[in-house]
């Protein structure tokens, strides 16, 4: 290493996911229980892939529910309850200020938690970019919301996540980043036709499982 050169911004990252019994309603035509089997999967591959990205730190993980506490610290994520209760921005914001207090030098990123698609290579080329922007954000493919959140030290850390996220994180101040060569990293999973477009980019060993077991679900619309 050249003696000027800086090594690069390290990151934690936190992941928000909400009770299992709770998510991926919009995953019409799937009984309560395999949604949620689906949505851990999800949620799983997803903390999974960003422990194996280049500058990732720490994963925080945000969740009151028990199975998603497991698997996530298996994968060796820090867990933490989501002692808001008052939604996916205070989730974030909450684990967003337990990264800082410990590790004040990283930067701190929000990301998605059902990108099943998502590569390791991926997230790292999106935060190598966010460390040059200062705040920064990645769209979700259908380019109204936002997918990953990132923020550098020294900037404050403020979700926008919901509806239209993409024009509000921009308004607040956050730079685009070009996500040309990102695809799963932009293939959030709200729908049954989300989960054919992740499943056409590649989807991660706990999904696919998961897919491969039920059946039936990735069989082309009418």
């Amino acid at each position: 290493m050249a003696p000027d050169s800086q090594p690069p911004l390290a990151w934690s990252l936190v992941i928000p996911v909400k009770l299992l019994a709770q998510a991926k309603s919009r995953l019409t035509g799937l009984a309560p229980e395999r949604r949620s089997r689906l949505a851990l999967a999800m949620a799983t591959d997803t903390v999974a892939a960003a422990l194996h990205a280049d500058s990732v730190a720490a994963v925080l993980v945000v969740t009151d529910d028990q199975d998603v506490r497991l698997a996530a610290g298996d994968l060796g994520a820090v867990v933490l309850a989501d002692a808001p209760g008052a939604g996916l921005n205070e989730a974030l914001r909450h684990g967003a200020a337990y990264a800082i207090q410990r590790w004040p030098d990283r930067g701190v990123g929000g990301l998605a938690g059902d990108l099943p698609a998502m590569r390791p290579a991926e997230l790292g080329a999106a935060l190598k970019a966010a460390a040059e922007l200062g705040v920064a954000l990645v769209a979700d493919a259908n380019g109204t919301g936002t997918v990953l959140y990132a923020v550098a030290p020294g900037s404050e850390f403020r979700p926008r996540f919901g509806p239209a996220s993409r024009r509000r994180h921009r308004e607040d101040g956050a730079a685009e980043i070009d996500a040309t060569g990102l695809p799963g990293l932009r293939r959030d999973v709200d729908t049954v036709d989300d989960l054919r477009a992740a499943a056409a980019i590649g989807l991660g060993p706990r999904t696919r499982a998961e897919l491969q077991q039920g059946g039936g679900i990735l069989a082309p619309s009418c």
